[in-house]
């Protein structure tokens, strides 16, 4: 008899346990979820088909790019993969939870345009060029033109 409320009091430990492990692990989850929805454009962004990515926080606005630091702190910049150049944002206005306009110049300052980026749900983010240059990447030793339309995947 013994043996048997030894048993039940080891399966109670370990119910206890996991209890107490899955309870904390919702509780980090549901902390991760709320934070990325209080400020959905902050991240790194991706797009495969290009090797581009993008750095955001519209909303503090303290992004600085690897490497070059002298730009001081930026709402975030546009990347190519094994390159160094980018296109810097300048400027952010967040429209809504799911819209917001920005100004990009080119790192030597000779290219500018103004863009729309549209969330669709929490890890799809839409870059449509407007007014101003075409956005141009170095790739194998040439000026790569992107398309006016780039999706990007939350990474």
């Amino acid at each position: 008899m013994i043996y048997v409320c030894y048993i039940c009091t080891q399966k109670e430990e370990i119910m206890r346990k996991r209890l107490l492990f899955m309870t904390f692990v919702l509780f980090n989850f549901s902390a991760i979820l709320a934070q990325k929805s209080d400020k959905p454009f902050k991240g790194r962004f991706e797009n495969e088909e290009f090797k581009v990515y993008l750095v955001l926080n519209l909303h503090d606005q303290n992004v600085k790019v690897p490497g070059q630091e002298i730009y001081g702190e930026l709402p975030g910049y546009l990347g190519k993969r094994n390159n160094s150049f980018c296109w810097l944002i300048t400027a952010s206005e967040v429209k809504s939870k799911s819209k917001a306009n920005v100004e990009l110049i080119n790192e030597y300052g000779s290219e500018d345009l103004c863009a729309t980026l549209t969330l669709k749900g929490d890890s799809i983010l839409t870059l449509k060029q407007g007014e101003g240059s075409d956005i141009k990447v170095p790739n194998k030793g040439k000026w790569q033109k992107l398309p006016s339309t780039l999706t990007f995947k939350r990474k």
